[in-house]
């Protein structure tokens, strides 16, 4: 399947491993590119760049496929190193890089001289119009489906990606309630080029995450995901467990008067607990909706040969069938 981004970034395959806290390690990375997708690397998991230069030197030992590395640009009062993981990409070779959080223009020039592929990820399509007026080659579109933060606008992947295909010129890949073939067919449909997974991608042999973590997503249902921090304006998608329940009840005590102070033991420095320790309570962690449609724990071969050969079945046989005025059953 030859679309956009298969093109821009020089993969076999229109699938996307997004970048995850304590979960986007050069394992997973490497895993999803020689299985023909694009892996990423978490850039802000790694301490300091020094340790993103080792990460990024262990997956070039474990492919010789593009990958990517997620650069998160936080609202914080003490930044990362920001100049120093950049250096690290370039450095590194990387030819690929994820921005989120905010505006990614200050190291663009830096990036584009050295030949890197941007791609930003967006909930909404203002932002995607911003990143593509500041040289981004591709977006991530991210509907209110999405694990982690899904913004303030609340607007599903049915509006959202149409909306992104009228207004976009740069190719955009679907994120959010992302699983199988099923979501990359509909999202070829509306307008996407390709489609990032997050959570599915969780939910995978090689992830280097504690077993539990991958049990609670396949025991869970798209009806076990909670909203946190929406007082605050710092809306994330969690998979509910004791310590966001705590969280859900502090918000409601305190209404207006909540601060971030108020739940930073839910919160704050969690993620090497549970993904790594399986300490499921230890606090809330980025799940998405499409938990619901995640039944087993593939390769992550398994589950990119999986999704490819069922979307040409749904393509031809199905969707095909209809035009032809025969009606197929879906799988």
């Amino acid at each position: 399947m030859k679309t956009r981004i298969t093109e821009l970034f020089g993969i076999e395959h229109p699938i996307i491993q997004g970048g995850m806290h304590y979960v986007g390690f050069a394992e997973l990375a490497a895993a999803v590119s020689n299985a023909g997708g694009l892996g990423t690397i978490t850039g802000l998991t790694q301490k300091t760049p020094e340790a993103l230069a080792n990460e990024i030197a262990k997956c070039r030992d474990l492919t010789d496929k593009p990958f990517a590395v997620n650069l998160t640009f936080l609202p914080t009062v003490n930044a990362p190193d920001y100049p120093g993981y950049v250096k690290a990409i370039i450095q590194g070779g990387v030819k690929v890089v994820e921005t989120a959080g905010r505006n990614p223009q200050q190291v663009m020039p830096y990036l584009k001289d050295a030949g890197i592929k941007v791609i930003h990820k967006c909930t909404s399509v203002r932002h995607s119009l911003k990143a593509q007026s500041i040289g981004c080659d591709a977006v991530s579109v991210d509907g209110f489906e999405c694990g982690g933060h899904p913004g303030e606008d609340d607007i599903p992947n049915m509006i959202l990606l149409p909306r992104a295909a009228d207004e976009l010129e740069i190719p955009f890949v679907s994120s959010g309630g992302m699983a199988d073939a099923r979501s990359l067919v509909a999202s070829l449909a509306m307008g996407a080029e390709g489609m990032n997974m997050g959570t599915r991608f969780i939910a995978t042999r090689e992830a280097p995450v504690h077993q539990r973590v991958k049990d609670a997503i396949v025991a869970a249902s798209e009806l076990d995901t909670r909203l946190v921090m929406r007082p605050l304006r710092n809306t994330e998608r969690v998979l509910n467990n004791a310590a966001v329940e705590r969280l859900l009840e502090k918000e409601k005590s305190l209404g207006h008067d909540l601060k971030f102070e108020d739940i930073i033991e839910e919160v704050a420095g969690v993620y090497p607990k549970i993904m790594m320790d399986g300490e499921m309570d230890a606090g809330a962690w980025s799940c998405g909706m499409v938990a619901g449609l995640i039944e087993d724990i593939p390769t992550c071969k398994e589950l990119i040969d999986r999704i490819m050969s069922e979307a040409d079945a749904l393509i031809r046989q199905r969707l095909e069938g209809m035009v032809g005025g025969v009606a197929v059953a879906a799988e």
